[in-house]
């Protein structure tokens, strides 16, 4: 009968080049380096020189969150915090996260004169609100003379008492007189 032969279907198109293929996961690539990568290799250089940076009287924070100053740095490896007036523990310098406040060679006149800059997130918050020091001159009989009269004027406005709120004036007569005292009645505006 009619029986049609079946012939075989031709082979499909090979796929692109490589390149195509690949084009996306190469694009993803890049994107992960400048994401990821790079801002993590750059976090690891600067702590690798902070921690190369560190040196007795530096206030730090360790890994594990303890805040303390360095009395000593034995080797390349292990610092000495205290942590409190006479307690003094031995930490690895890897686990040192941050320098609080940075120590640094003091001037002579720094030094004459008694201050030194600080630096760090103390010395940031102290610039920005600024630090009133009293002049070394001034002695404290002095000081107090001055605030005395800044002090006096706020006690004697916490002395008085606000007056009594006055009744209104009615001209209802005596009848109304006493009922002065009794509240007012509430206004529904609905």
């Amino acid at each position: 009968m009619f029986v049609s032969p079946a012939y075989a279907r031709a082979g499909g198109a090979t796929g692109g080049g490589g390149l195509e293929a690949l084009l996306p996961l190469v694009l993803i690539f890049v994107v992960f380096y400048f994401l990821l990568i790079r801002p993590q290799q750059k976090k690891m250089k600067d702590h690798k020189a902070m921690l190369a940076d560190i040196r007795r009287g530096d206030k730090i924070v360790t890994g594990g969150g303890i805040m303390g100053t360095i009395s000593k740095v034995d080797d390349d490896h292990i610092v000495t915090v205290e942590i409190a007036k006479d307690v003094k523990v031995k930490v690895r310098r890897e686990l040192v996260s941050a320098v609080l406040n940075k120590t640094g060679p003091v001037s002579a006149a720094a030094n004459d004169a008694g201050v030194s800059k600080s630096t760090g997130i103390v010395g940031m918050l102290s610039g920005f609100f600024g630090s009133k020091q009293a002049p070394a001159a001034e002695t404290a009989p002095e000081a107090e003379a001055e605030e005395a009269p800044k002090k006096a004027p706020r006690a004697a406005r916490a002395r008085k008492k606000p007056a009594a709120p006055e009744a209104p004036a009615s001209n209802d007569g005596p009848e109304s007189a006493g009922s002065s005292d009794a509240p007012a009645p509430a206004n529904d505006d609905k």
